[in-house]
């Protein structure tokens, strides 16, 4: 089993992450739309972690937008790079993330994490990071809010409302299931809020979570269960 270390340099510290974190944000791109649902690729990350050895395991798994059928699947195991600060969770798992994105040969399209783009208190969650690293679009779909505020959506499937820190828009809660509680989308890059949420609404034909958070969750906890032997 190949392990991915972490990279020379990599930030260390909470002030050392941050100023890497204020550098990217520079980069980041809110001006697109980003690709309609239904074309293309878009591909589902996810990590899982084995805080004893130390480990993250990521998944990136590339559906057919369309039909939403795996066209290709990549994990990779590498240590966790950074602590646990809220805020910073990026910084703990994006190596073993890029690692498990390099090992696909198919186009990734577009990038869905589960967790946030901008709705992050420095408006550069997962979904920002990764779409700025790659320079591809980007977004999140997150199975709680968070730190922030929102009204309750309506009841039916497409229903939203917004996610709002200090009175700002960043993101949606968003029903994907009638009468069932709603996911909280963001964008992270080069793709618009109301396309972001158009992907996930495509994405979810059946459950609450898209089908890219679902195969690569699925994924990464086979892979993990596989690097501790337990496969």
């Amino acid at each position: 089993m190949t392990i991915i270390e972490i990279p020379v340099g990599w930030p260390a510290d909470e002030t050392s992450a941050r100023a890497v974190q204020e550098e990217l944000r520079t980069r980041l791109v809110r001006t697109e739309d980003g690709p309609a649902a239904g074309a293309g690729h878009v591909t589902g990350l996810d990590v899982a972690y084995d805080d004893e050895r130390d480990l993250v395991v990521a998944a990136a798994v590339v559906l057919d937008a369309r039909t939403l059928g795996v066209v290709e699947e990549a994990t990779a195991v590498g240590r966790v790079s950074f602590p646990y600060v809220p805020g910073l969770l990026a910084f703990r798992e994006i190596p073993t993330v890029l690692a498990a994105l390099d090992r696909l040969t198919a186009d990734p399209g577009l990038l869905v994490c589960d967790g946030y783009g901008i709705a992050h208190p420095r408006r550069f969650g997962l979904a920002s990071h990764l779409g700025v690293l790659t320079g591809r679009p980007s977004l999140g779909v997150a199975k709680n809010p968070f730190t922030f505020t929102y009204e309750r959506p309506g009841p039916a499937r497409g229903e939203s409302a917004p996610l709002l820190a200090d009175g700002e828009e960043v993101g949606r809660a968003l029903r994907t299931r009638a009468g069932v509680k709603p996911v909280f989308v963001s964008e992270g890059h080069r793709i618009s809020l109301a396309n972001a949420c158009a992907q996930t609404l495509h994405l979810t034909p059946r459950y609450r979570l898209p089908e890219t958070t679902r195969h690569a969750d699925a994924l990464c906890r086979r892979a993990l269960k596989d690097a501790l032997g337990e496969g």
